[in-house]
């Protein structure tokens, strides 16, 4: 992640920067003198969404830029020109609506992202833009850079970032925004009844843990957000393919997205008491890995026959919301790269949300909606508890069918978390192919949304 201001506050100089839409575009480009046409006609350039053409003067610099645009609100537009504009400075029309300029600022900054740290001579000079608005810029910068942050973490390997490295790094965190920290970790984790966790995550040769962060006034409502954080997944004894495989660096995407999130809430510093959880582990293979067909016990005193070990992090998260729940929070909201069943249903762009309100699942979608960052709502749909009956023990944590297995996940988690608590689950892919403003490799779903509905619950 660079450490440079993509988004500045004055600069004297800036390029003008023009936003076209492409059911507007015949009229606009028709609208233009005659050397922007000529010039825009010669690089080809159509208003197409995410497309780009440059307009230069007589001596051949660039005096102004125009990117084609689908709609207003659409937070992408500007993905692509951090990288791609030449590196200078651009200002907005200002014609156009405030909100839309702070929405395209801050995918132009999201789009900026680069990950460096194995290759710094790779690195891109961006092109910056102006954001005159003070209060604004520092909110844009603040989200941008918390999904860089979670980003990086997903994209570091695992020799780089296990869960002793998680520890640190949410220490770190801790230290700064004079939070209370504590880990629980290896054997330890039996001895303070975290069960579950300790079973994924003791064939590895790094002790699992459950990480822990506490901010804010303890009077204030409080609030959990939990995360897993499964370093590696081979899949355990029920390996994985080695295409499956490749990417399992990615499996404590949800564990980023929960660590950024609480350091927004920080640096907001929302009214709240918040609670950070993370069951950080290595679902390994070795001679002490857990086994199908074991029945593991839980914080909760539920048993769990273990049906499929590559269904490893809802059994981690399990004790993470039982302790969640003990404090009687008035919100619960857990992250998650749960489920194929989810990517299967709904693609990589959308993370699946399941809640057990009705109005906690409108909210939050409603708040994803206006910055940017979608949900889709899904059924906890009880019937299907009988897919994760088991003969032996009191649930299974795997489906007997290959059939809803988001939900069934999601149903799993569910016994966990009282009815009278409000608990949202998001099962997230946290990984692009590359798109406009979503670079290759780690992603951060969900971050936004969830932080945008605090706000709005907290602010």
């Amino acid at each position: 992640m660079s450490t440079d201001p993509i988004l500045i506050a004055d600069a004297p100089e800036a390029t003008p920067l023009t936003v076209v839409f492409e059911a507007e575009f015949s009229a606009w480009l028709a609208a233009q003198d005659d050397a922007t046409q000529a010039q825009l006609t010669a690089q080809r350039f159509e208003g197409k969404r995410y497309t780009q053409a440059l307009c230069f003067d007589a001596a051949g610099k660039v005096v102004r830029a125009i990117v084609g645009a689908r709609a207003q609100e659409d937070i992408w537009t500007l993905g692509n020109a951090a990288l791609s504009l030449p590196p200078q400075v651009y200002t907005l029309d200002a014609e156009l609506p405030a909100g839309t300029r702070l929405r395209l600022a801050l995918g132009f900054a999201l789009g900026a992202y680069q990950y460096l740290r194995y290759r710094p001579r790779a690195a891109r000079a961006p092109a910056r833009l102006l954001v005159q608005n003070d209060d604004a810029r520092i909110e844009l910068e603040r989200i941008a850079a918390a999904a860089h942050g979670a980003r990086d973490l997903v994209n570091t390997p695992t020799e780089d970032l296990g869960p002793d490295q998680m520890q640190q790094y949410v220490a770190e965190l801790a230290s700064r925004h004079q939070a209370d920290f504590r880990a629980i970790v290896g054997e330890q984790l039996l001895v303070e009844n975290f069960p579950a966790i300790h079973a994924v995550g003791r064939a590895s040769h790094r002790a699992p843990r459950l990480i822990e962060l506490l901010w804010g006034d303890p009077n204030a409502p409080r609030i959990a957000i939990v995360g897993k954080g499964v370093c590696f997944d081979t899949g355990g004894l029920d390996l994985k393919s080695a295409e499956g495989m490749a990417a399992m660096k990615k499996d404590m995407g949800g564990a980023a997205v929960a660590i950024q999130l609480a350091q927004l809430i920080m640096q907001a510093r929302l009214p709240v008491c918040l609670q950070l959880l993370i069951g950080a582990v290595e679902n390994a293979v070795g001679p002490d890995a857990y086994r199908p067909g074991e029945v593991i016990a839980t914080r909760a005193g539920l048993s769990i026959e273990i049906g499929n070990t590559d269904a490893e992090g809802r059994v981690v998260l399990c004790d993470a919301l039982t302790y969640a729940s003990e404090s009687k929070p008035e919100l619960i909201l857990d992250f998650a790269t749960l489920t194929g069943a989810a990517r299967i249903a709904l693609g990589p762009d959308l993370p699946a949300l399941f809640a057990n309100r009705d109005e906690l699942s409108l909210d939050l979608i409603a708040a994803g909606r206006e910055v940017g960052d979608p949900l889709w709502a899904m059924p906890l749909w009880e019937d299907y508890y009988s897919l994760i009956d088991s003969k032996i023990a009191d649930m299974n944590n795997s489906g007997s069918s290959r059939m809803g297995g988001a939900i069934t996940a999601a149903l799993y988690l569910k016994r966990f978390v009282p009815d009278s608590i409000p608990w949202a689950h998001l099962d997230t892919y946290c990984w692009s192919e590359g798109k406009p403003g979503r670079p290759a490799g780690g992603d951060c779903q969900g971050l936004r949304a969830a932080f945008a509905y605090l706000q709005q619950r907290y602010g």
